[in-house]
């Protein structure tokens, strides 16, 4: 007996049939190959497009001031705990430091536990009456933005006098030239480092002195044209400056070009 069954007709066109389990909550169903990576990507492209739309385009009236102002809170980060620029104004350290070269002077050193050191070139306040009073004539305008750029540390400061000479000696220590002969503790200071033509002592005989605890003494290494401790010595200390005077160590020549330097972290 022969029996004709209902023929089959499949759709290679057609998609599952959702009554028979293919749908996405059928238990036995398949997903097309890649379906979930395409969901994954196009949610991606949805909430990109939505961060963009929801991001507001400032002007640049607004862009630029906030600019300068995080560049100037950088600056002034980088002048109170890193490095800050001086001018050298005389020829005392010549030729080691000429006129008109800006030094970058290390002001992290001081704060991780650095101290002057004898012959480690150095930045300090001055402590009295060594330099005259710095002019302050100018146009108005022209000192507003000097005296803001000095403060971050971007030029050299206009308004407080400092001073650039190395030290020959510390506290504690007894120093003292005769004849072309400098010692400390009556061990002769070796000095290559002197202007060609001067010796240790530049026809000033002194000494011996003892410097105060917390203090240095400073010489400039052009001797002959150096008015350092050598010639305050009636003034405060006796003429040695106050280690909390010491800004930091000269690490290098920044400017000019043509005489760049690098005299190591701490300045030796």
């Amino acid at each position: 007996m022969v029996v004709n069954l209902p023929e089959t007709h499949t759709d290679a066109g057609a998609g599952p049939d959702p009554a028979a389990g293919g749908g996405r909550s059928g238990g036995g169903g398949h997903r097309a190959p890649g379906g979930r990576a395409e969901a994954r990507r196009a949610r991606g492209r949805r909430a990109s497009k939505s961060r963009r739309e929801g991001r507001r385009h400032r002007p640049w009236w607004i862009e630029i001031p906030a600019m300068a102002a995080v560049g100037l809170l950088v600056a002034l980060l980088i002048k109170t705990c890193l490095f800050q620029v001086f001018t050298i104004p005389s020829g005392s350290m010549e030729n080691t430091l000429r006129i008109g070269d800006r030094v970058g002077v290390n002001k992290l050193a001081p704060l991780t536990g650095w101290e002057p050191k004898p012959g480690e070139p150095v930045v300090f306040k001055d402590p009295g009456d060594w330099l005259p009073p710095q002019p302050t004539g100018g146009n108005p305008v022209s000192n507003a933005v000097g005296s803001v750029l000095g403060f971050v540390g971007l030029v050299p400061p206009k308004d407080d006098n400092y001073l650039v000479k190395r030290v020959i000696a510390t506290g504690g220590q007894t120093v003292q030239c005769s004849g072309s002969t400098l010692t400390v503790d009556g061990a002769k200071v070796v000095e290559p480092y002197l202007h060609p033509g001067d010796d240790s002592c530049a026809g000033l005989d002194f000494g011996p002195v003892t410097v105060p605890a917390g203090h240095v003494w400073v010489e400039g290494d052009h001797r002959s044209d150096s008015a350092d401790s050598r010639y305050h010595q009636r003034g405060p200390g006796g003429g040695a400056v106050p280690v909390e005077n010491v800004v930091g160590p000269v690490s290098a020549v920044v400017w000019p070009l043509s005489h760049l330097d690098w005299f190591g972290w701490v300045g030796h």
